[in-house]
């Protein structure tokens, strides 16, 4: 089984999304693009846990919170739909009246296949629909799955019952919210799941509730609780019948199975002694190590399994991150992470990288990476982490022209801000991530990549010709070129003689530079000049910005941190109708 579409429709912070899959997936984007919202309604669509719950959705699931419907208009629902495609021949049969086809070539649905003509990217496919609403008769929130093509044909729609979802298999890790029931026997958890999967029904309650029954907790008069029960039913007698109440005493729990199955759990030894806690006490790398354990028991169970997952690497090492990712693609038929790990990223293709974005519409996109000419596959996957993973993951880039633009920069806006925080702000709180483009060359065709994938993208750069200038301005969102032809020049040409003497003092100087410049101070711009010529690299011109004061940082850096601030966070609306509109217009993005 294979989720190939997905469409939802006012539910959380997306107002509408048509989302395709094909076979194994990695969602990234931005925090509250809604990653995990995508997750939630393929669970209200596929998982058969989720409507068991009361209510099924409530205020908050709806889009911005609207859930009345005005008099003769039609009923403001929650909507997900999935197409799931890749189903055995069993499932063909037991779904055959409500079987679709869907091509994989057009990603649609078409009429079904002429017989004894072979269309190899034609498959049998169900479509289920979620439809969530409030209901004012009952004043209460509803909702449930059905066939969609019977849902659109019929007044009465086959409903995509409990049972069908979990003939289908839909496994849904919602991080670390899961470890805390993993091992116990409530309705849901992680051992339910498998001992209904395995048809193991225990045995167990009748005779657990009557050993518990038999243990009178504390009835040793020495510990004196016996006592004062004693007491407590003495002066009771005083007030009503001995009938209405007798002999209280403690036991273990209410003796129910509901009760049972909530406090009766596992517990794991610990260390190399015998002692054993309760698992859910056990380190949050050993949770999640255990929970992944579980869940592939599942998955080896039950077969032809979608399997979707949330940041596997939380407090998880790397080499056990790529394993996860490795167990997970084996085991099911189709997995869907999200991630914002380098280490789990670098496992998927480029085409298995699905990058979310959303506007102010609140309207959900989706892209995929199409690398430039200029960056080969080996290139790309060589320099992932360093170079692309970041960006990627971030909503605004910034393409530097080397490295030494990379680590110089960041610390400027870092080290503005900590002298004058209401004028100028840090890059990482602006959600600015660096990237060093390797060469003025490139940065044009990076700029065309992450644009592509939705990204705010900046350039700086030194003084440029016409043409390339011109290309990429074409490229980018905006560019930051100074007049100089690098990056040195323009710092010791526009700081102050103490700054320069300052630093002078501060670093300690390779040989062959004393032997050069026995005193530095009588001639420190060429001095530093061939002192940041020999520390590129190693974050020379970085280090003597991060000793400047605000006069001694260039007037074009800082007027560069400032438009940045002003791009990336743009002055507060005054309090215009006007402008209240725009504000409420870019709150609508919530998740």
């Amino acid at each position: 089984m294979k989720i190939a579409r997905l469409r939802i429709q006012n539910f959380r912070g997306i107002k509408e999304t048509t989302l395709l899959f094909n076979g194994h997936v990695v969602l990234v984007g931005d925090n509250n693009v809604g990653k995990s919202t995508i997750f939630e309604a393929i669970d209200l669509a596929l998982g058969p846990d989720r409507l068991s719950r009361h209510p099924k959705i409530d205020e908050h699931d709806f889009y911005l919170g609207d859930y009345l419907t005005p008099a003769e208009q039609p009923r403001k629902e929650v909507k997900v739909e999935v197409v799931v495609t890749g189903l055995t021949d069993e499932q063909q049969n037991v779904f055959g009246d409500e079987i679709e086809w869907w091509n994989t070539t057009t990603k649609a649905l078409q009429e079904a296949p002429v017989e004894g003509i072979d269309q190899p990217d034609v498959f049998a496919s169900i479509r289920v629909v979620f439809i969530g609403y409030y209901d004012p008769d009952d004043d209460d929130f509803t909702g449930d799955t059905y066939f969609a093509r019977s849902y659109e044909d019929d007044e009465s729609p086959a409903v995509f019952t409990k049972k069908n979802k979990q003939f289908c298999g839909f496994l849904y890790l919602r991080s670390l919210r899961t470890a805390t029931r993993a091992l116990s026997l409530e309705h849901g958890s992680l051992l339910d799941i498998i001992l209904r999967i395995k048809e193991i029904r225990p045995q167990m309650w009748e005779k657990t509730i009557e050993q518990l029954d038999k243990v009178n907790v504390a009835a040793d008069p020495e510990i004196g609780i016996s006592g004062v029960l004693e007491s407590i039913d003495k002066s009771l007698k005083k007030y009503v019948p001995r009938e209405w109440g007798v002999s209280p005493h403690l036991k273990v729990s209410n003796l129910t199975r509901e009760n049972l199955r909530k406090v009766i759990t596992a517990f794991i030894a610990t260390g190399d002694g015998e002692h054993a806690a309760p698992f859910y006490r056990q380190g949050t790398g050993t949770l999640n190590m255990l929970v992944l354990a579980m869940l592939s028991q599942i998955a080896e169970d039950k077969q032809n399994v979608i399997f979707a997952m949330e940041e596997p690497e939380t407090a998880i090492p790397p080499y056990a991150q790529k394993r996860i990712v490795h167990e997970v693609r084996k085991l099911s038929s189709q997995s869907i992470f999200s991630s914002h790990s380098p280490y789990i990223l670098e496992e998927f293709a480029t085409e298995e990288i699905s990058v979310l974005m959303r506007g102010t519409d609140c309207v959900l996109q989706q892209a995929s990476i199409e690398l430039p000419a200029s960056v080969k596959p080996k290139r790309y996957r060589q320099e992932f982490r360093t170079r692309f993973c970041e960006a990627l993951l971030s909503r605004r880039v910034l393409l530097a022209e080397g490295a030494t633009e990379a680590a110089t920069f960041p610390v400027a806006a870092r080290r503005l801000s900590e002298l004058a925080p209401d004028t100028y702000a840090s890059f990482e709180a602006l959600g600015v991530c660096t990237v060093d483009a390797g060469g003025d060359g490139q940065i044009a065709d990076l700029g065309k990549l992450y644009i592509n994938l939705g990204k705010s993208v900046y350039a700086v750069c030194d003084q440029q010709e016409p043409a390339s200038q011109a290309k990429i301005e074409a490229s980018v969102t905006k560019l930051f070129m100074h007049g100089e032809s690098d990056i040195e020049k323009l710092v010791l040409k526009n700081t102050t003689q103490a700054a320069l003497d300052r630093f002078i003092d501060a670093i300690q100087w390779p040989p062959h530079l004393v032997t050069a410049f026995p005193n530095p101070k009588s001639n420190p711009v060429d001095a530093l000049g061939k002192f940041f010529e020999w520390s590129k690299g190693n974050l020379g011109l970085a280090e003597f910005i991060a000793q400047c004061n605000e006069a001694e940082i260039p007037d074009w850096i800082r007027q560069m941190c400032r438009d940045l601030r002003d791009l990336c966070q743009p002055p507060a609306p005054d309090s215009s109708p006007e402008n209240e509109t725009v504000v409420e217009a870019d709150l609508a993005g919530t998740v």
